[in-house]
């Protein structure tokens, strides 16, 4: 992993100044545990020597010194032991949150490079279409076939600055949901036709029951139901199948997305909702994305008081199912 920023060079380099120093301090608090056990070995024999074994009390004294010896042992050791807990102590949580720190860096230094293309592909395709139209004597369905693809960038263009605006929204605790009752079934549908308007060489299946009402926030439920269609067309083949279902069971509404991609690792399920963060394969890699619209969907779907999950579809693909909570 190579962090490229100053300021992340700067912070490997407290990172591991730090270290050193926290070997120093280990190192001194033990040399001083046993300099003063070995003082206190010292004096007691020096203490000892000055006892004359003639005395009736000499045995007395001989006892008394060593439990004091021994005393001061335990005491050194519990102070010792309490300052050594406390220093690892710290330096785990130190090192945890650098690291974090260090992860943080990374990713937003990723999610830059993301988001300059995302931004600059579409604004660039729209302009060389305009450029074209302006120039150059169409046929009438090259024209409407150009401005269907200069509509469709758009429509991208204007989805990511959504997807930006309430993750800043959520981040900052300023955006709350207006919840009313709306149609979840149509709401669906609108967003699979203008998927299949989008993408009319992708076979998109659907299993939607009819009727289906929520209470919720009309806006960014369609925005996490697009994350979700964008997601499953993103990552998986072109002549793969992707299936949209929607089932009422009494007081729960499920809602999921099935791909027949490459799927996602166990160890990534959970990471994948993280912001920023995208799996770390060829393919998705190779796949453009930002790493925000999972993490905003997770946070749609809690504030609908609804969960979502990611499993497996066998044989391959994956399967994300939000459960509405009525």
């Amino acid at each position: 992993m190579t962090f490229p920023s100053f300021k992340t060079k700067r912070l490997r380099l407290i990172f591991v100044v730090y270290w050193i120093l926290l070997i120093y301090i280990v190192a001194a608090l033990v040399y001083w545990f046993i300099a003063l056990n070995v003082q206190n070995r010292q004096m007691i024999q020096y203490e000892t020597q000055q006892l004359k074994k003639d005395t009736p009390d000499y045995f007395n004294e001989i006892q008394k010194l060593n439990t004091i010896e021994k005393r001061k042992t335990i005491q050194y050791i519990s102070e010792g032991s309490f300052f050594l807990l406390l220093i690892l102590a710290s330096a785990v949580f130190i090192f945890r949150a650098v690291r974090q720190q260090l992860i943080s860096t990374q990713q937003q230094h990723n999610f830059m490079m993301a988001i300059t293309h995302e931004l600059k592909t579409p604004i660039a395709v729209t302009k060389l279409n305009l450029e074209t139209l302006q120039k150059r004597k169409l046929e009438e369905s090259q024209q409407q076939k150009l401005l269907q693809n200069t509509i469709q960038e758009t429509n991208r263009l204007n989805a990511l600055c959504n997807n930006l605006l309430l993750a800043s929204q959520i981040e900052a605790g300023g955006y709350s949901i207006t919840k009313e009752e709306i149609n979840f079934t149509e709401l669906l549908h609108e967003c699979v036709h203008d998927y299949t308007f989008r993408f009319p060489q992708r076979q998109i299946n659907t299993l939607i029951n009819e009727d289906v009402f929520l209470n919720g926030d009309r806006l960014v439920l369609q925005m996490g139901i697009n994350n979700l269609l964008d997601n499953a067309i993103k990552y998986s083949p072109k002549e793969s199948l992707v299936t949209i279902q929607l089932l009422q069971q009494r007081r729960e509404i499920h809602f999921s997305v099935t791909d027949e991609g490459k799927g996602i690792g166990d160890e990534e399920k959970k990471k994948v909702f993280d912001k920023y963060y995208r799996t770390g394969n060829k393919a998705t890699r190779a796949a453009r994305g930002t790493g925000l619209g999972l993490y905003l969907t997770k946070k749609i779907a809690q504030q609908h008081n609804a969960t979502i999950m990611l499993t497996d579809n066998v044989p391959n693909g994956s399967i994300f199912t939000i459960i509405f909570r009525q």
